[in-house]
């Protein structure tokens, strides 16, 4: 099958609403929906961190967004009856696992009941086509095998974030079998470890790196040794929206649970990650390990994409050093002032050229 991007001309005129387009990726994903003539909705919190892409790529322009919480059923019901969304992605939560250990309960209301306020808003409309719920790859039972999960494996989570992710696939599961089996098709995404410019949530790798190499100090490095399928948010993104488009088209034959990763030789230890951007940052750096006592967290995770490649035709565009180049651009004019919307706009415009070329 040939490789595909999202089509700007399915997206015209949709009416689609991003819950969490307040957040790195949700930001990201409207940004590229308005390029493409999409009438956006969003739903969230206030932008989670200072400085953030959702304020310095001025995302709202020309967008309907609604600062609420996805734990108001009330406020999302109303939201989504006045608007009508014919697509909804939903992105909305609380995506940090070292969070999840200081608010656990936050953690599953956002993640859980989030998603239940959602679907129980979506059945009761009646408007949306086609959902999307993006979850993680932590969603996954993580045995530390070497090879990748795919969309048959069993659910679990050690740490409170990936518990609450792999319940909310459940909630999708179950809200598909018994609400959705005819008009909305809904599915769920599963990627993990995005990565990608205007990202400053707090202990995540590249945030971190990033804004120790603007600040000029060293970087703490945790877990040096993990080994994540680290790819550019684009690449997932449009993933989703490639599905989106099919459960438009065809329905229920896609309603159902899809990984969106990189091939397997392209997951790397931290370590290596470091590295590279160390190099594309391409001035002086200092690094140093964090061997205080941190949280559990996963030592190696790989997602098998084989289903979305065959059937989506989606397929990584990037390879994991243009990726780091790409991230260290971003942030390079971020630190020189120059205009952020523009910048992230032409990453979007440069990948969808490199998936045209394809």
């Amino acid at each position: 099958m040939e490789n595909l991007v999202a089509h700007p001309s399915f997206w015209h005129g949709k009416r689609v609403m991003v819950t969490g387009h307040t957040g790195f990726k949700g930001s990201w994903l409207t940004l590229w929906l308005k390029s493409m003539g999409a009438e956006v909705v969003g739903y969230a919190l206030s932008p989670p961190t200072s400085p953030s892409l959702f304020v310095t790529a001025r995302v709202a322009d020309d967008i309907t967004s609604f600062i609420a919480d996805i734990r108001d059923h009330e406020s999302l019901q109303s939201a989504i009856a006045a608007h009508r969304p014919e697509i909804i992605f939903h992105l909305a939560a609380q995506a940090l696992v070292r969070s999840s250990y200081t608010d656990p309960v936050g953690t599953y209301a956002t993640n859980v009941m989030g998603t239940v306020h959602l679907l129980e808003a979506v059945r009761q409309t009646g408007c949306a086509r086609a959902v999307v719920n993006v979850t993680t790859d932590k969603c996954y039972e993580n045995r530390e095998w070497l090879w990748p999960y795919r969309e048959n494996e069993a659910l679990g989570g050690h740490d409170p974030y990936s518990s609450s992710k792999a319940c909310s696939e459940l909630v999708t599961s179950a809200y598909r079998s018994s609400f959705f089996g005819q008009g909305t098709a809904l599915a769920s995404a599963r990627a993990g470890n995005v990565i990608g410019g205007g990202d400053w949530a707090q202990d995540r790798l590249v945030p971190d790196i990033m804004q120790a190499f603007l600040a000029n100090r060293p970087v703490a490095i945790r877990n040096p040794g993990a080994i994540r399928p680290w790819q550019h948010v684009l690449e997932p993104l449009n993933g989703y929206l490639l599905l989106a488009e099919s459960l438009w088209e065809r329905g229920q034959t896609f309603a159902e649970a899809w990984n969106f990763g990189p091939p397997a030789e392209e997951a790397k230890p931290v370590s290596w990650i470091v590295d590279r951007l160390s190099s594309a940052w391409g001035e002086g750096t200092c690094c140093e390990c964090d061997r205080t006592n941190q949280p559990h967290e996963a030592g190696i995770l790989k997602l098998d994409s084989s289903k979305a490649r065959s059937r989506l035709g989606w397929k990584p565009m990037l390879t994991l050093e243009a990726t780091l180049e790409w991230v260290a651009a971003w942030y390079r004019a971020y630190g020189q002032g120059q205009d952020m919307l523009c910048m992230t706009q032409q990453q979007i415009a440069q990948y969808q050229s490199l998936k045209a070329k394809s």
